[in-house]
């Protein structure tokens, strides 16, 4: 194979889970397109590809990563006719979903200020206090919170000019790796991402 062999990257979001209270896993709805998708994967590999299976470091995204994989070595012989060889899924920080701080602290942005309290030490800020907090105060009052980050001007921790380019600063990066083979890397992330 060539030197310059082809390089895919696919962003993935997580599959479907019951809410974002916390790190929740996949509902059967969530790992059903898991599995749909790791089989319409199945269809678009090439001969002698490898490929890895990221994913950010939550249950969720990696249930999803674990069951596309799953799904790709259950699917008929494919893969095996082609000679593909499907690397274990591997967390990876790049993924992870935008990076936002309170009293000090980062916090995955949930939907409850219990669930945010629960991401603290024990010695911060109450449910109480944390639903006073302007920029949490407006994610949770909003009703697309991801367009409340995505549009805010000024969000406490990185925005979404900032996790763009942590992306795309991440991918182009694959492009250091040694390209003898045709490559694939399946990132399994969150919206935000």
């Amino acid at each position: 194979m060539s030197a310059d062999a082809p390089l895919r990257v696919h962003l993935v979001r997580h599959g479907k889970i019951e809410s974002h209270r916390g790190d929740m896993p996949l509902i059967d709805e969530g790992l059903r397109q898991a599995e749909a998708f790791g089989q319409r994967l199945n269809e678009e590999l090439v001969i002698e590809e490898v490929v890895s299976f990221l994913y950010a470091p939550t249950r969720r995204a990696r249930e999803t990563t674990e069951t596309i994989y799953n799904a790709l070595r259950t699917t008929s012989g494919y893969t095996d006719s082609r000679q593909t060889q499907l690397l274990a899924p591997v967390e990876h920080c790049a993924l992870r979903n935008p990076d936002i701080y309170v009293a000090g602290s980062r916090i995955e942005l949930v939907s409850t200020p219990e669930a945010v309290a629960e991401q603290l030490p024990e010695t911060s800020l109450s449910p109480q206090e944390l639903a006073r907090l302007p920029f949490l105060h407006g994610f949770w009052g909003d009703p697309d919170r991801i367009g409340y980050w995505v549009n805010h001007p000024n969000p406490p921790g990185e925005d979404a000019d900032t996790v763009a380019r942590r992306l795309l600063t991440f991918a182009v990066s694959l492009l250091d790796l040694p390209r003898g083979q045709p490559g694939r890397y399946i990132c399994v992330t969150h919206s935000p991402v």
